[in-house]
């Protein structure tokens, strides 16, 4: 049988921070990424894709205050922008592909699914919200929209005396249309899911579905999703070509392979940052700890060169 493989697309393979964000720099950074994808499909690989919308999903809050502010629209609330996100960086991801693989000469039929995900209504995260999202305010516009909306604020740390929304980041506990998703890759489509963590929605008391004020983590989803699917790899792709210990210091050694027990001694000795590494680690333990095959992290540009990336199994590779 093929093997399926769910690569993460992290948000440098769409935007990069010096870039502005245009259509066209997201356009070209993803056609160079989706070169790199190109070898599985080789190499027999059935292929489900998932992505971030950290730059987009802000984007489209500012435009939701921006209209309110000047024209009076009514904003929507936070599972609809996620869900734009969804739509729209799918949408570009797709077509990118479709050129891509014609350019290649491979025949694929490639799906984007706009995805729900379950979480716990009692997630304790929902009584701590972290997650940054939308535009820096002043204290006394964040103080405002406290009053009137209800939302919770934190300083933000780039800049003194500004101050962002944060909302809940719960854990995902269940991807909607999963075997949907499993049974259109087994059949060679390639599907594109999942996208920002997807759109975080909880069941009621009377089963219906609801939707969440959160931002589900893109990694944790997507290897949730993996382990759903009955997936044989995870890859998630980001802006560096290997995982470290002790990095930035004399010590810093980088990590090709790693097996499941070293590194949960690194995680729990704080070699990984929490703002950085930590939350991809434990999503790639996660995908291993459920039945996975192996969990890589690399360069989003490193893919096709098996020399890069940092390979995690339950045991040593060969």
């Amino acid at each position: 049988m093929k093997k399926v493989a769910v690569i993460a697309l992290g948000g440098n393979a769409l935007l990069r921070e010096d870039q502005v964000g245009t259509i066209e720099e997201q356009e070209q950074n993803t056609t160079d990424t989706l070169e790199n994808l190109v070898h599985l499909l080789r190499e027999g690989y059935e292929i489900v894709i998932t992505h971030g919308n950290g730059p987009q999903v802000g984007n489209i809050l500012m435009r939701n205050d921006a209209g309110e502010t000047v024209y009076k629209i009514p904003q929507m609330p936070l599972d609809i922008c996620v869900a734009d996100s969804q739509g729209g960086i799918g949408y570009m991801i797709e077509r990118m592909l479709r050129n891509v693989l014609n350019k290649h000469k491979i025949q694929k039929e490639i799906v984007t699914l706009v995805t729900q995900v379950l979480v716990d209504k009692d997630d304790p995260a929902f009584r701590d919200p972290t997650k940054r999202v939308g535009k820096i305010y002043s204290k006394p516009e964040a103080d405002k929209l406290i009053g009137n909306k209800g939302w919770a604020f934190k300083e933000d740390k780039k800049r003194e005396g500004g101050w962002r929304r944060v909302v809940p980041s719960p854990r995902p506990i269940g991807i909607m249309n999963e075997r949907v998703v499993e049974s259109l890759a087994n059949q060679g489509t390639i599907v594109i899911a999942a996208g920002g963590g997807g759109v975080p929605v909880y069941i009621d008391d009377q089963g219906r579905v609801r939707p969440s004020e959160a931002v589900i983590d893109k990694d944790s989803a997507s290897s949730l999703l993996a382990s759903r699917i009955h997936a044989d790899e995870f890859y998630i792709l980001t802006d560096v070509p290997f995982v470290y210990i002790n990095f930035g210091t004399k010590d810093q050694e980088k990590k090709e392979f790693l097996n499941y027990r070293d590194t949960l001694r690194y995680l729990e000795s704080g070699m990984f940052g929490e703002g950085d590494m930590a939350p991809k680690i434990r999503a790639c333990m996660e995908f291993i700890q459920n039945g996975g095959g192996k969990s890589v992290i690399t360069e989003a540009f490193k893919l096709e060169d098996k020399s890069y990336g940092t390979k995690i199994t339950m045991e040593y590779e060969d």
